[in-house]
């Protein structure tokens, strides 16, 4: 009989029961892109878990903002930001005041599950599409991270697993990775950072990690990709979709507890002519305060920012915004209001109360285009010849429902139902997904919490 493992971390208990439990995280997944793949005949797993009873689906919000980095890091800790403090791809860094990425782990503010679970003597394996996501992921898993018992301090990990990502996984070592060779397990070229093929490396690699070393938790986190380029329903969407669909029946057919989330959904944010539909929102903040242009203004930061600008352009959803000193606030909330596009328009102590972020990160104000449209800096900060197609981007609240769903039978948890800021219910959190793949499941097959 398999043996269970209790433990504890970030106020959340966990049981895991002995079987394998895997998270698939797909970026920029809104829940209409497996439902028309469904539709279409391309998801035929899928579709006979949903309809035989033997899966479950809930209505589920991610945290905000919508964005890659602090949405796989709620995913990772049980926790909003507001708890783990990445609140961005990028940000304005408070310590230095330097505009910086956001993936090194010192911004990390609490232990993940990953930690926790090899702490508690579970084998744990995390394989990632972007190399961007990875030391945030490999804290307490293959490198020096947060103490899982909450004192604070940096420990290394006494139960080292696996992680890496496909981006890089021709350069990896058992002393960065916990794996000496990750080519191998898939087959496959090392993948380009801008193709389908990246997402199905780190699913591949996850199946045959599964099938040869049976890790006791592991995550699959993919990219976004196919989703910036392609609408729910398309062809390209289909096949992506399919493929995943493929690889998460193999997890299942190996025995795995598996669960699909997403870190975020995807809109269209374009004219009818393709163009963007874009607020450049720095140039708006100083033409409120009669800034002219030249002279030291407001910092607008887009935290939707990172190195992989043919996705987006660094055109997102969520804005912070930095004013200069002695600047009326109060006048550019007023001015900000009524301009198209924009759909919230906060001071940034009531935005991190609402949404549950980290306000020492988030500057004086807080703003939020509508579904349909982005924001950026000013225009000639923006390098948009790059874009391939018109602009499909994320970041807001159009973007906060996605998909929940796990290859068992079980009754969703109630604890943390609530109702997104545009009034839209969901039973879950993107973050809950280790919480009921491993408590909830043991609960299921008679295990006590």
């Amino acid at each position: 009989m398999a043996q269970t493992t209790t433990f504890s971390v970030n106020g959340r208990e966990f049981v895991h029961d002995g079987t394998p439990v895997v998270v698939i995280c797909i970026d920029g997944s809104e829940p209409a892109y497996h439902e028309e793949a469904i539709a279409a005949g391309r998801m035929p797993w899928l579709k006979n878990l949903l309809e035989s009873g033997h899966g479950e689906s809930w209505k589920a919000h991610c945290a905000i903002p919508t964005l890659t980095n602090p949405n796989n890091m709620s995913i990772a800790t049980g926790h909003p930001p507001a708890v783990h403090g990445i609140c961005g791809n990028y940000i304005l860094d408070p310590a230095t005041g330097e505009e910086v990425l956001m993936n090194d782990p010192k911004f990390l503010r609490a232990p993940t599950v990953f930690a926790a679970a090899a702490d508690a003597g579970l084998s744990v394996a995390i394989v990632t599409a972007k190399d961007k996501l990875r030391r945030l992921l490999a804290s307490g898993v293959t490198q020096e991270g947060l103490d899982p018992h909450g004192s604070g301090e940096y420990v290394q990990p006494k139960n080292r697993g696996i992680c890496f990502s496909a981006e890089k996984a021709d350069t990896v070592t058992v002393e960065d990775n916990g794996i000496a060779d990750a080519m191998s397990l898939t087959g496959m070229p090392l993948p380009s950072v801008y193709s389908a093929e990246l997402s199905e490396f780190a699913l591949a690699a996850g199946v045959e990690l599964l099938r040869t070393q049976a890790p006791d938790v592991m995550y699959l986190t993919l990219t976004d990709y196919i989703q910036h380029k392609n609408a729910p329903g398309t062809e390209v969407a289909n096949d992506f979709y399919a493929m995943v669909d493929t690889y998460a029946s193999q997890l299942d057919e190996l025995g795995a507890v598996v669960a699909i989330t997403a870190d975020h959904g995807m809109s269209a944010k374009h004219h009818s002519d393709g163009t963007p539909r874009v607020v450049y929102l720095e140039s708006e903040v100083d033409r409120i305060l009669g800034i002219a242009k030249g002279e030291p203004g407001s910092r607008v930061i887009l935290p939707i920012t990172d190195p992989y600008t043919v996705h987006h352009g660094a055109l997102g959803a969520f804005a912070n915004v930095y004013l200069p000193k002695g600047a009326d606030r109060q006048k550019v909330l007023d001015g900000l209001v009524g301009i198209p596009g924009l759909s919230q328009i906060l001071p940034s102590e009531i935005a991190a109360e609402v949404y549950d972020m980290p306000l020492d990160r988030m500057g004086d104000l807080t703003v939020l285009s509508d579904k349909n449209a982005a924001i950026g800096r000013y225009p000639e900060w923006h390098d948009l010849t790059n874009l391939e197609v018109p602009l499909r981007s994320h970041g807001g609240l159009g973007e906060h429902r996605i998909p929940f769903l796990i290859n068992r039978p079980v009754a969703a948890p109630t604890e943390t139902a609530t109702e997104g800021p545009d009034g839209d219910k969901a039973v879950l959190h993107n973050y809950d997904a280790y919480w009921v793949v491993t408590s909830h499941v043991a609960v299921a097959a008679g295990a006590t919490v």
